[in-house]
C-alpha cells in the first residue's frame, strides 16, 4: 500500500526529547516499512526516517531561530500533500482538523488521528460541519465529548516496545516524567514523593519559552507558584527535559512512575513507556488512564494523594513482568500499525462504517487503600 504521513512541523520525526505525538508518528513510520509498505512522511528536514521524506520545513519550528508562522507553513504542507495525492493510495493526518477542508478537495481519502483533547465548546460547530472526516481516536475517552464525529475506530498508540530495556527499580525512587503544567500534575507528583520520603526525580520539559498565549502563561505561573518552592528539598531532583535513552533509564529503575494528571488525558504515552519499562504507574483514573492502567496489576488508579501514598506502601506486590507483557501484547508498535492498516483498507474500499466500541469498556473496580 503507498501511504502518506502528514506529520506536524513543530518538532522532527522523531523527537530529540519531548513529543509524544511526534514520537508515535516515527513508530508508526517504522513499522509501516517494516512491513512492507510504501510510505512518505511529509515533515521537517531534520526528521530521521526509513520513510521517503518530503522536508517541508530545514529544521523543526520549535528548533528554529527565526519566529515563523505555524499555521501558514501547514497550510503549504497540506497543499503539497493534497497536490501529490494521485501518488497514495492514502493520505493519514496527523494535523488535526487543519486538515479537513483539504481532504475535500483530494481525489485519494484521508484519515485523520486526533491526538489532542477534544472537550473544547468550539469544536462542536466544527465536527457538525466536518462530520464526513474519518477520523481515529487514540482512546475510547478521547471520544466522549463529540459523539457526533464520523468515529472509524480508536487506535490505540504504540512504541517499539523490543527496543526498550526492562528494569527492577532498583534504584529505590519515583519518578515523573512528562511537561511543566497544571493539567499533568507535577506538583502533586512532588507532594507524593514527599509524604512518603521516598526521593522523586523529575524528568520535565519546562514551558516554553517566546510563546505569548494564555495556555504558557498559565504553565509558567503554575512552575513558579506550585513547582519551583518544592523543588529545594533534599528528596526532590529535578533533571530537566530527556531524550529516549535517558528517559528509558531512568523509568526502568523506579518504584513507580508517579503521574497524576488533572485533566481528560487523551492517551498519556509516558503510560505504557513505563509499562514497557517493567514499571509500575500510579495515575487518576481521568480520561484514558483506566484503559491503559489496570488497577492493581499495572499500577494503581487513585483519586487524591494520600491514596498514591497509601499504594506506595504495597508497590512491590506489582509484577514488573506483568507490566511489560502488557505494553508487549497492547501498545507495541505492530499491534497500532495493524490497527491503522485496518483503517486505511476501511476507507480505501469505500466501507468505513465506524467501529463504535464501549465508551466506558473497563470497569474500575478500587481495592480499599491499604492502612
Amino acid at each position: 500500500m503507498r501511504i502518506a504521513q502528514v506529520a506536524p512541523l513543530v518538532e522532527s520525526i522523531p523527537p530529540t526529547k519531548y513529543g509524544g505525538t511526534e514520537r508515535v508518528i516515527a513508530a508508526l513510520v517504522a513499522e509501516l516499512v517494516a512491513l512492507g509498505h510504501d510510505v512518505t512522511l511529509y515533515s521537517t528536514g531534520d526528521s530521521r526516517t526509513e520513510a521517503h521524506l518530503v522536508p517541508i520545513v530545514e529544521e523543526a519550528l520549535w528548533r528554529s531561530n527565526s519566529k515563523r508562522d505555524a499555521t501558514m507553513l501547514h497550510f503549504t504542507e497540506l497543499a503539497q500533500v493534497v497536490k501529490d495525492a494521485s501518488e497514495y493510495d492514502v493520505i493519514h493526518s496527523h494535523l488535526d482538523y487543519l486538515t479537513f477542508p483539504f481532504a475535500r478537495q483530494s481525489p485519494t481519502p484521508f484519515v485523520h488521528t486526533l491526538h489532542g483533547r477534544l472537550d473544547l465548546p468550539e469544536l462542536q460547530g466544527l465536527y457538525d460541519e466536518f462530520g464526513d472526516a474519518p477520523v481515529v481516536s487514540i482512546s475510547n475517552s478521547q471520544r466522549r465529548p463529540l459523539p457526533q464525529a464520523n468515529w472509524l475506530r480508536t487506535v490505540y498508540n504504540g512504541i517499539p516496545v523490543e527496543q526498550v530495556p526492562m528494569g527492577h527499580g532498583k534504584g529505590s525512587y519515583l519518578t515523573f516524567v512528562g511537561r511543566i503544567s497544571p493539567e499533568k500534575g507535577v506538583a502533586d507528583a512532588i507532594d507524593v514523593a514527599l509524604r512518603a520520603g521516598i526521593p522523586l526525580k523529575i524528568a520535565a520539559r519546562m514551558p516554553l519559552d517566546g510563546v505569548d498565549n494564555a495556555w504558557v502563561k498559565e504553565d509558567w505561573d503554575y512552575y513558579r507558584e506550585h513547582v519551583k518552592p518544592k523543588l529545594d528539598s533534599s528528596l526532590i531532583e529535578f533533571i530537566g527535559e530527556v531524550g529516549d535513552e535517558d528517559k528509558y533509564n531512568l523509568l526502568k529503575d523506579a518504584l513507580a512512575m508517579v503521574f497524576p494528571i488533572n485533566w481528560p488525558e487523551p492517551f498519556g504515552l509516558v503510560m505504557i513507556e513505563s509499562l514497557a519499562c517493567g514499571t509500575p504507574v500510579l495515575t487518576r483514573p481521568f480520561g484514558a488512564a483506566p484503559e491503559l492502567i489496570e488497577h492493581g496489576r499495572t499500577g494503581f488508579l487513585c483519586h487524591t494523594i494520600d491514596e498514591m501514598v497509601s499504594y506506595l506502601q504495597c508497590i512491590e506486590m506489582i509484577d514488573r513482568w506483568d507490566c511489560r507483557l502488557e505494553a508487549e501484547n497492547r501498545f507495541s508498535a505492530r499491534v497500532m500499525a495493524e490497527g491503522y492498516l485496518g483503517a486505511y483498507t476501511a476507507v480505501t474500499n469505500g466501507s468505513s462504517t465506524p467501529i463504535r466500541p464501549s465508551l466506558y469498556p473497563i470497569e474500575l473496580h478500587r481495592d480499599a487503600v491499604p492502612a
